[in-house]
């Protein structure tokens, strides 16, 4: 299977610990693939989707998890960015629901942000449409009466091959 845009992994989390954990079976399959290519000269680019309380942050927990982060994980959405400096790499987790202009981006310096040995999660992301990179994975949630519906897409070839070790990991 390819999972593209195209082609979308469809899961479905029935509780908060299994959002968690696809969001550490996701983060586990981008460290053993992304961090351990020492050959890689920009940031990987999630772009996480999904409504006020769909559970983007809850995600970013569980993906934390996977690179050792046992701290709290919050939103950034009064602080724009979150930094954790991993042993791995360094995550961003953004938060672009305040921003009203993307050019506000430009004043932070965002762009330094995506550099090599980086992961950067964001959510919001249309927010930044001009001024931040394409994403390598994108994921939408979309929150039902009980249940999330999560949408996985590689956008990149990086981002397919993360997507595929992600989907053969879960089969063992």
């Amino acid at each position: 299977m390819n999972p593209t845009s195209k082609n979308p992994v469809s899961l479905i989390a029935g509780t908060e610990e299994e959002l968690i954990g696809y969001g550490e079976d996701l983060g586990k399959a981008i460290a053993e693939i992304i961090v351990a290519d020492k050959n890689q000269t920009s940031a990987f680019v999630v772009y996480l989707r999904g409504d006020l309380g769909a559970g983007k942050t809850t995600f970013c927990r569980g993906f934390l998890h996977a690179f050792g982060h046992l701290g709290a994980v919050k939103s950034p959405t009064y602080t724009l960015v979150e930094p954790y400096e991993l042993a791995q790499c360094t995550v961003y987790h953004f938060d672009l629901y305040r921003i009203a202009d993307p050019e506000e981006l430009e004043f932070m310096g965002i762009r330094e942000y995506f550099g090599e040995n980086m992961l950067c999660l964001l959510e919001w992301p249309d927010n930044g449409e001009g001024v931040i990179p394409k994403p390598d994975v994108e994921l939408t949630i979309d929150k039902q009466k009980r249940t999330r519906q999560l949408q996985l897409s590689g956008e990149s070839e990086r981002g397919r091959g993360v997507l595929s070790a992600f989907l053969t990991a879960r089969q063992e």
